[in-house]
C-alpha cells in the first residue's frame, strides 16, 4: 500500500506519548513514601525524552485491528517501564559504561550505581504489577497472556539473553547470522512483544492477523537495530543523545562493520519493505504501523 500523505505520524506519536506518560505518572505517583530517592531515579529513567517507540507500536497494532486505545494504556506503560529498566542496566559500568542517555547523564551518573540498579529492578517489577492490576477491561486469560508475553520477551529467551550474547561477543568476529541472533533477542523481542500485546487487547483478533503482525514486528525489530548501528557510524553525539562511536569503542560487532555501511543501509530498507508486505491483509487502519516502519529506518536518533 502506498503511503497516505494525509497521515501525520508526528502528531500520532505525540498523542500516544501523552497517553503513556500520563499512565506512567499515575503508577509512579503511587510508589512514593518508603524510598523517595529511588522513585526519583525511576522517574528520571522513564521521563527523560524517550521516543516511546514500543508503546506507540502497541497502540498502532490495536488500532490496526479496530481496538481501543484505553485498553492499551497500561500495557504501553508496562512496556516502557521494561524498556527503561533495560537501558538503565545497559548503561551501567558492568555493561556498556555509558555516560549519556538521550542527551542527559545516565541514571548511575545522575544518582549512583546502586540506586540505578535498584531503579531498574523496581521498574521491571512495577511493569508486571501494572499488567496484573490494571483497571482496563481485559479478561483473565488475556491478562495472563500479556504477562507471559512480556516476561518471555524480557528474560533469558529474549532481551536479557540477547544482552548476554552481546556482552560475550565484544571483541569477537561474528558472522551475520550470529549478529542477527543477538539482535533478534536483545532488541527485536520487546518490539515483537509490543505489537503482539497491543493486538491481544482486541477480542476479535484472528490467528492470521497475529501471524501477519508478528512478521511485521520481526522485520522492524531487526531494522531498528540495523539503523541504530548505522547511526553509531554516521550520527553525532548531540543528535543521538548518546556517545557516537560507542559500539566501535567497545569492539562490538555491528551491521556496518560486517556488511559495510552501504549494504547495511540497503538491508534496513529491505527489512522495511518486508514489514510493509506483512501488512497487506490489513486495511487503512494499519497506516500508523506502515508509517512507523518507514520512520524506523529513516530516523536520525
Amino acid at each position: 500500500m502506498a503511503p497516505t500523505d494525509s497521515f501525520d505520524l508526528d502528531a500520532y506519536q505525540r498523542s500516544c506519548q501523552t497517553r503513556v506518560n500520563e499512565r506512567m505518572d499515575v503508577w509512579l505517583s503511587q510508589q512514593n513514601g518508603l524510598a523517595p530517592r529511588l522513585v526519583d531515579a525511576m522517574r528520571y529513567a522513564t521521563f527523560n525524552g524517550g521516543k516511546r517507540v514500543r508503546p506507540v507500536l502497541a497502540y498502532a497494532a490495536a488500532q490496526a485491528l479496530g481496538g481501543d486505545a484505553e485498553r492499551v494504556d497500561d500495557i504501553a506503560a508496562a512496556l516502557e517501564m521494561v524498556h527503561s529498566y533495560s537501558l538503565v542496566h545497559d548503561d551501567l559500568p558492568a555493561m556498556d559504561d555509558d555516560k549519556l542517555r538521550r542527551g542527559k547523564p545516565t541514571c548511575h551518573i545522575a544518582f549512583d550505581e546502586a540506586t540505578a540498579i535498584l531503579a531498574g529492578d523496581s521498574l521491571q517489577c512495577l511493569a508486571f504489577e501494572v499488567l496484573a492490576t490494571s483497571p482496563a477491561p481485559l479478561n483473565t486469560a488475556v491478562r495472563l497472556e500479556l504477562i507471559r508475553v512480556l516476561a518471555n520477551a524480557s528474560g533469558t529467551q529474549g532481551m536479557a539473553g540477547g544482552q548476554a550474547l552481546d556482552l560475550a561477543a565484544e571483541g569477537q568476529t561474528l558472522t551475520l547470522e550470529q549478529l542477527e541472533t543477538i539482535h533478534i533477542h536483545k532488541t527485536g523481542c520487546l518490539i515483537r512483544a509490543a505489537v503482539r500485546m497491543g493486538a491481544l487487547t482486541v477480542d476479535a483478533v484472528t490467528p492470521a492477523e497475529l501471524e501477519a503482525l508478528d512478521r511485521y514486528a520481526h522485520a522492524i525489530g531487526l531494522a531498528f537495530q540495523v539503523q541504530d548501528d548505522i547511526l553509531d557510524v554516521v550520527g553525532d553525539t548531540a543528535t543521538l543523545g548518546k556517545t557516537q562511536g560507542s559500539d566501535q569503542a567497545l569492539a562490538k560487532a555491528t551491521y556496518p562493520a560486517i556488511l559495510g555501511l552501504e549494504a547495511a543501509q540497503s538491508l534496513a530498507h529491505s527489512l522495511c519493505d518486508q514489514a510493509l508486505a506483512a501488512l497487506q491483509l490489513l486495511d487503512g487502519r494499519a497506516e500508523p504501523l506502515r508509517a512507523l516502519a518507514r520512520y524506523i529506518v529513516s530516523r536520525r536518533h
